[in-house]
């Protein structure tokens, strides 16, 4: 009896121990990008981007950034932006979306949906300096710039906490060389201190043209003052 109750505590517990394993890998399912990294790959094999090139990487604001070249016309640009990804999921892609092209500089916006979907933003921060870690790590020479987070219509309730998160960015990239930071915070406000809807698309989180323009003047006024 106490032999089958001994087994018996063993297969619970590689049971349980799978069970969070599982949970874990679906909590950060890389997988599901698979597709966006493989047609960047491909579009790399037909049309190989520049070396040496500005990176802009991050989630849906640079993916949907259609107007990124001829907004920085005097920059070479790559956009390797993929929608709905988490911060996280840059550095676990870095080996196949930034070091192949060994930019000059890598334009970085992401963290907001990470917030979205309960990260603190310490935890988020945390994801950011993994980032810069692990870029430097390869590409010690590499600037790395973050664009700041600007509240959005949909996504107003995480407002106090965008800031919190910009607030330990700006401030660890002034104590850090080869990091920037470009402020947006104000970019999209009205007069009554809310976003303002002609800025935005129908889901009033993403920019529409008009957003866009606003961001590309604010990019290239941080690259008119460096190097």
């Amino acid at each position: 009896m106490k032999s089958f109750i001994t087994r018996l505590g063993l297969v619970l517990g590689l049971l349980t121990t799978g069970l969070t394993g599982f949970a874990a890998d679906t909590r950060t399912n890389y997988l599901k990008w698979e597709n966006d990294i493989a047609t960047f790959e491909h579009a790399d094999a037909t049309n190989p981007p520049p070396k040496g090139a500005v990176l802009f990487a991050g989630s849906s604001t640079i993916r949907l950034w259609q107007s990124l070249a001829q907004d920085l016309p005097n920059l070479a640009v790559i956009n390797r932006g993929f929608g709905g990804s988490w911060l996280e999921d840059s550095t676990h892609f870095a080996d196949r979306i930034i070091f192949p092209y060994a930019p000059s500089k890598i334009v970085l916006r992401a963290g907001g949906n990470d917030l979205a979907s309960g990260k603190s933003p310490e935890q988020v921060f945390a994801d950011y300096q993994e980032f810069v870690a692990v870029v430097h790590a390869k590409l010690p020479e590499a600037e790395i710039i973050f664009i700041s987070w600007a509240p959005t219509i949909a996504r107003w309730n995480q407002v106090e906490k965008e800031k919190t998160l910009n607030k330990l960015v700006a401030n660890y990239a002034k104590a850090h060389p080869k990091l920037g930071y470009i402020e947006t915070s104000d970019l999209v406000l009205g007069a009554d201190g809310k976003p303002r809807a002609e800025l935005f698309r129908a889901d009033k989180t993403h920019f529409n043209d008009a957003g866009y323009r606003l961001l590309a003047e604010r990019v290239r006024a941080y690259f008119a003052t460096v190097k």
